[in-house]
């Protein structure tokens, strides 16, 4: 049975449509990660001269690169089904034995955050990714017996933000790890023409350069730039989306000119006035911005080491010079006063 991760609940009805439209659906309509989808290539062509699925696949990178679009374009390319899952909704083997032992033969599994499958469920997928085999108790107690159930051939597409938080016998079932980066601004300004046009909304250059260039190097943040500028441009009673508009739409939606929102500038003032420069850790910086510590590790903190803005060091987070110049704010000197043991 397909299993579909929660969609949030804020996200309306016409936008989760939109999303699966501008998800492209082949390997040839995928924009950026040349290496990727190069090595892909020669990987899905392979398996289809065998006669075989591909074998098992783990992506992992920032959020909204594309790794649950690449997950259905393998299916798409092998001409198979596939079932869509994520770590947190697997909470008993149980749960999983369900799905395996109702996958076609050739089948794709997609978990997403497979980083969070708890641990029985995960020593339980080990056999059926090798042998492809599945052991399953039955009864309790002195009556409780192993039943091992075959398992058709299948392949196992695993997505990640945190690939450190794997354990090592999982990783290590992986025959192919693709590692997504962000996408440059060729790239994103191909990605947002592409979805104008689907979208039917004629966009000019500068415009697609300029929400390109503000979209933090993620197709995802690109897609939703692009359709609040196109509401903007409706509401004005534009019939092209042009700089001009994309600078005023990004500015109401406080996207700087380097692509950080409201609350990449709240980490970073707060990290810069509240706490000297830092370092910081990061449980104490999420108590002052009001972030959740994941949230600020996972979703934004990629970016702003990317940019340059912040440092991480083993005491905690610090900004960088080029921080404080992005902020408009005056770094603290340097105390030339020799140290207590100087």
């Amino acid at each position: 049975m397909s299993r579909t991760p929660d969609l949030e609940p804020t996200q309306a009805a016409d936008e989760r449509v939109y999303d699966l439209s501008l998800r492209p659906r082949r390997l040839v309509e995928f924009i950026g990660q040349e290496a990727i989808c190069t090595n892909l290539r020669v990987f899905l062509a392979a398996a289809k001269q065998r006669q075989e699925p591909l074998d098992h696949l783990l992506l992992y990178g920032p959020p909204g690169l594309g790794k649950t679009t690449l997950a259905h374009i393998v299916a798409q390319e092998m001409a198979t089904t596939i079932h869509v899952t994520s770590g947190p909704a697997l909470q008993i083997p149980g749960d999983l034995v369900g799905i395996l032992t109702n996958l076609d033969e050739g089948a794709v599994l997609f978990i997403d955050e497979i980083h969070r499958l708890p641990r029985p469920v995960e020593e339980m997928l080990y056999p059926a990714m090798e042998d492809r085999k599945v052991d399953l108790m039955i009864g309790k107690g002195p009556a409780a017996r192993s039943v091992r159930l075959d398992v058709p051939p299948f392949t196992v597409v695993g997505a990640t933000t945190r690939q450190g938080l794997l354990t090592g016998p999982l990783r290590d079932r992986f025959g192919i790890v693709l590692n997504f980066s962000f996408y440059d601004e060729r790239a994103l300004f191909e990605i947002i023409t592409r979805s104008a046009d689907i979208l039917g909304f004629p966009i000019d250059r500068s415009g697609a350069g300029e929400i390109a260039r503000r979209s933090r190097g993620t197709p995802r943040i690109a897609n939703r730039l692009l359709r609040r500028v196109r509401d903007f441009a409706q509401v004005d009673g534009l019939e092209t989306i042009g700089q001009t508009i994309a600078d005023k739409a990004l500015a109401a939606l406080e996207i700087d000119g380097k692509g950080l929102d409201r609350i990449d500038r709240v980490i970073l003032s707060t990290i810069a006035t509240k706490f000297g420069g830092g370092p910081v850790g990061l449980d104490t910086l999420a108590a002052a911005t009001g972030e959740d510590p994941g949230t600020i590790e996972d979703v934004y903190e990629p970016f702003l080491l990317q940019q340059g803005l912040i440092q991480r060091t083993p005491r905690g987070r610090s900004v960088a010079n080029a921080a404080w110049i992005h902020l408009g704010l005056q770094p603290p000197e340097k105390s030339d006063s020799p140290g207590l043991f100087s």
